[in-house]
């Protein structure tokens, strides 16, 4: 499996990385069979969240490191800071919260790419960066990321570490898919546009895709007419998505894949470093992926399905 570097890592982040929301203690044997068969199939990086399942998620990820002493081969990827009922929680108080809860649950004693969840645009960046830092310098955090941020508050905090001496944001985590969102998916989302995308080719920072399939609109489950599923008709029903989907179709066709791996293929093959969060419900839906990670897609190609 491809893999591509991340600043502050010791090792490479596998392209492909597995999202960790369908597990939980209580289906290790389901857990513990989709976790050996993506490290046998090449990846080391796991995508996790201080909220998942309500931490069992975590705990669940945390029995197989230490039933399989795979922790040292393993990229963990995991996320604090998430707005609560009362509103954003970007705060150091906050954050070192998540983080110690995190570790505990994990079991492990640190954490290789700590991402914040959401943004609060009201704390500055340097409130951030000095709370971050200081859990790198602690040896509890290698890397740090954002997830749902905009790239130019991405651009305000490196630009304030660098001034500083101080480490900035290693990776981004928003929405990228061949499907255009009509909003977002949920509340203080963030989806890539044009300019993200010029953004990060220019400072090639890696970039963490979530629903890089787009909540499954390319499988062929869903047509211009079926609108049973609200929230798919919400976020990704317009006419420009069902001509990518056409276009994307036509391609898999001429490359003997499926649509669906075209679409996953679209993010792995930008002009900057990529990895695509999954989430598979099965050992077939994760080899789908699999096969989708080495499909290359020219210059041409892309243009030709993004174009509008």
């Amino acid at each position: 499996m491809k893999k591509i570097h991340v600043n502050g890592l010791d090792k490479d982040c596998s392209q492909i990385v597995l999202g960790s929301m369908m597990f939980t203690p209580s289906n290790m044997e389901f857990a513990s069979e989709l976790l050996n068969a993506y490290v046998d199939a090449g990846g080391n990086t796991i995508d996790l969240a201080h909220i998942y399942n309500n931490g069992e998620s975590e705990k669940a990820v945390g029995l197989w490191l230490k039933e399989t002493n795979l922790r040292d081969e393993i990229v963990i990827l995991d996320k604090g800071a998430h707005p609560d009922e009362n509103g954003p929680r970007v705060t150091p108080e906050a954050i070192e919260q998540d983080l110690q809860e995190s570790l505990q649950r994990l079991q492990v004693e640190h954490i290789d790419i700590y991402m914040l969840h959401r943004d609060d645009p009201t704390i500055p960046v340097e409130v951030i960066i000095n709370a971050l830092n200081k859990h790198i310098q602690a040896g509890l955090v290698q890397a740090i990321g954002v997830s749902n941020w905009t790239t130019n508050r991405i651009q305000e905090a490196n630009e304030y570490a660098e001034k500083n001496n101080l480490i900035g944001f290693a990776v981004n985590s928003p929405n990228l898919c061949l499907a255009k969102a009509n909003e977002p998916r949920w509340p203080g989302c963030v989806s890539v546009d044009e300019k993200d995308k010029k953004w990060h080719t220019k400072n090639q920072l890696p970039l963490f895709a979530w629903s890089s399939q787009a909540g499954g609109f390319f499988t062929g489950r869903f047509t211009p007419e079926n609108r049973e599923n609200k929230e798919m008709v919400r976020v990704y029903y317009n006419e420009v998505n069902w001509e990518r989907y056409r276009r994307a179709e036509k391609l898999a066709w001429k490359k003997g894949v499926t649509t669906n791996q075209i679409a996953l293929a679209y993010v792995l093959n930008q002009p900057f470093p990529t990895c695509a969060l999954i989430g598979p419900n099965n050992i077939e839906e994760f080899q789908s992926s699999i096969v989708a990670s080495s499909v290359t897609l020219t210059s041409e190609e892309m243009k030709e399905l993004e174009s509008d």
